[in-house]
C-alpha cells in the first residue's frame, strides 16, 4: 500500500487499484511513463519476482504496483516543478526503485519515497541510498 497527499487529502493505494476516481487517467499516466523510460533503457526487474507465473504475466503484475500507481497520479495532481512524496508500508521492490530512478530523469522532477526501511530521494535518475537499501 502506499499513501501520497495533494492539497491536504491523502490517497491510498494498493496493487492494480482501480477505485480512484481518477483511475482511467493515472492508468493512462502510468503507461506514458512505460513509454518514456523504455526508451532511455528501462527494463523491468523480474528476477526478484516470485509469482510463478509467465514473464509477460510478472510485467504486468509488476506494472501496476502502488507507488508507481501514486508516483502517476502525482505528477496529474501536483504543479510540475513540485516534488512528488509517497509513503509506502513495504519496502521499495528492486523494479520500483528502478522505475523511479527513470522517472526522476525523464519528468525532471523529485520523487520522494518513505519506505519501511528509509527516504529514498530520486534525482536526476539517482536515489540518494546509492542503489544500496
Amino acid at each position: 500500500m502506499s499513501w501520497i497527499e495533494v492539497k491536504d487529502r491523502v490517497y491510498t493505494f494498493i496493487v492494480g487499484d482501480r477505485s480512484h476516481s481518477m483511475s482511467e487517467e493515472i492508468f493512462k499516466k502510468l503507461g506514458e511513463l512505460m513509454d518514456l523510460i523504455r526508451e532511455e533503457g528501462y527494463v523491468p526487474v523480474l528476477e526478484n519476482d516470485l509469482h510463478n507465473v509467465t514473464t509477460s504475466e510478472k510485467e504486468v503484475l509488476l506494472l501496476y504496483h502502488s507507488e508507481k500507481l501514486a508516483v502517476a497520479f502525482g505528477l496529474i495532481a501536483t504543479p510540475p516543478r513540485a516534488p512528488i512524496r509517497v509513503k509506502k508500508n513495504l519496502r521499495v521492490c528492486i523494479d520500483c526503485h528502478t522505475f523511479l530512478k527513470f522517472v526522476s530523469k525523464v519528468v525532471t522532477r523529485e520523487i520522494i519515497v518513505r519506505d519501511i526501511n528509509r527516504f529514498h530521494h530520486f534525482r536526476d535518475g539517482n536515489c540518494s541510498c546509492g542503489d544500496y537499501w
